[in-house]
């Protein structure tokens, strides 16, 4: 995961015409602020390798690809480990595995993940 601050140095990096910060960016991500520039959308699609609509359009869903794309390599990489031990699970341990991921997910502050795998349509 990225900090605000790591963010912004890298939308500045790769769009020197951009003005943004990590505080400018915590206010969007915590409501404080609303409505960026579209230049700076674009920017933080780019960034996190996810189309623009994936910002913009509130009834979007993402596809699976879209959502490990968005990840860091590392990040990536630990994902698909964890997913190939689940690999020959039955039903109930695969729920288990799920659930346990779910109240690691609830401990860490994350949003709850959507049961079904979306097919980004």
């Amino acid at each position: 995961m990225w900090t605000n601050d790591e963010v912004a140095s890298g939308i500045k990096k790769a769009n020197p015409g951009i003005k943004v910060g990590g505080a400018y960016l915590s206010a969007l991500r915590t409501g404080k602020r609303a409505r960026p520039a579209i230049d700076l959308l674009g920017a933080l699609a780019d960034f996190f390798r996810v189309p623009l609509s994936a910002l913009t359009d509130p009834e979007r869903t993402y596809s699976l690809d879209e959502r490990l794309g968005a990840l860091d390599e590392t990040t990536r990489d630990e994902v698909e480990l964890i997913a190939l031990r689940a690999i020959g699970l039955n039903k109930q341990s695969l729920e288990t595995v799920a659930a346990v991921l779910d109240h690691v997910r609830a401990l860490q502050g994350l949003p709850t993940v959507d049961n079904s795998v979306s097919n980004g349509q």
